[in-house]
C-alpha cells in the first residue's frame, strides 16, 4: 500500500485519502496504520486519512488523531507522555497515566502533559511539560512550565495533576477536566511497583 501511494503521487496531483484497509485488531490495526500513513505523511504525501481498525469505530479516531500529533500535523489536544513500567517505577504509573489520559480526552488546547515515576526520565520529562508529575516513593512532585509547584501525597496525584492542567485551559474545559470542588475519584492507591531507586527531589 505505502508503494502504491508514493507511485500515484509521483504520478499525479489529485489530493491523496490515505489508510490501511483490513489492518486488523486494535493493537495490530493501530500499529499497522501508523507505521503506513506515517512514512506516507513524513514524505509529505497524503491529504485526508483514515484508520480502519476490527474493533468499534470510536476506536479509530483518537488513533487518526495521534498519528497526525505525533507528525506535528495536528495542533490540539493533549500531547501526554508516560514512563513505561519498568524495575525503576515507584508508583503506579499505569492507573495514573491511564486516569490521566482518559480525563483529558475532551480537551482541544494544545497542552503537553506527563506522568513519570522514576528518577532517570522523571524529572527532565516533567519540566519539559506544561504539566508534569514525578513520581516517587509515596510522594511526587508537581511542576507547571518548567518549575516546581509542590510536593503531593500518593493518593493525591490525580487530583493535582488535573488541577494544574485546568488552570492552564479556557474556563469551558477546565470545568470538563476539574469540576469545582474537585474531582471524586483518585488514582495511585495501590502500586504494583515498590523497587527503585529514591527520587533526590523528593527528599525533604
Amino acid at each position: 500500500a505505502v508503494e502504491a501511494y508514493r507511485r500515484f503521487a509521483q504520478r499525479s496531483d489529485y489530493p491523496l485519502h490515505l489508510g490501511i484497509t483490513e489492518a486488523g485488531t486494535l493493537v495490530t490495526g493501530s500499529v499497522k496504520s501508523s507505521v503506513g500513513m506515517g512514512l506516507l505523511l513524513a514524505d509529505g504525501i497524503g491529504d485526508t486519512i483514515r484508520v480502519s481498525l476490527s474493533a468499534e469505530p470510536e476506536e479509530e479516531i483518537p488513533v487518526a488523531y495521534e498519528i497526525l500529533r505525533s507528525l506535528e500535523l495536528r495542533n490540539r489536544g493533549v500531547t501526554f507522555v508516560s514512563c513505561p513500567s519498568c524495575g525503576r517505577v515507584e508508583i503506579d504509573v499505569i492507573q495514573v497515566a491511564n486516569e490521566v489520559e482518559k480525563r483529558l480526552s475532551k480537551v482541544q488546547t494544545p497542552i503537553h502533559v506527563a506522568v513519570m515515576g522514576c528518577v532517570v526520565n522523571g524529572p527532565g520529562e516533567s519540566r519539559d511539560a506544561d504539566v508534569g508529575l514525578a513520581g516517587g516513593k509515596g510522594r511526587g512532585v508537581i511542576f507547571r512550565k518548567g518549575e516546581v509547584i509542590k510536593t503531593v501525597p500518593e493518593d493525591q496525584f490525580l487530583d493535582a495533576v488535573l488541577k494544574e492542567v485546568a488552570s492552564l485551559l479556557p474556563e469551558r474545559e477546565a470545568k470538563l477536566v476539574y469540576p469545582e470542588g474537585g474531582i471524586q475519584e483518585t488514582a495511585g492507591h495501590h502500586r504494583t511497583r515498590v523497587e527503585g531507586m529514591g527520587l533526590p527531589i523528593l527528599k525533604s
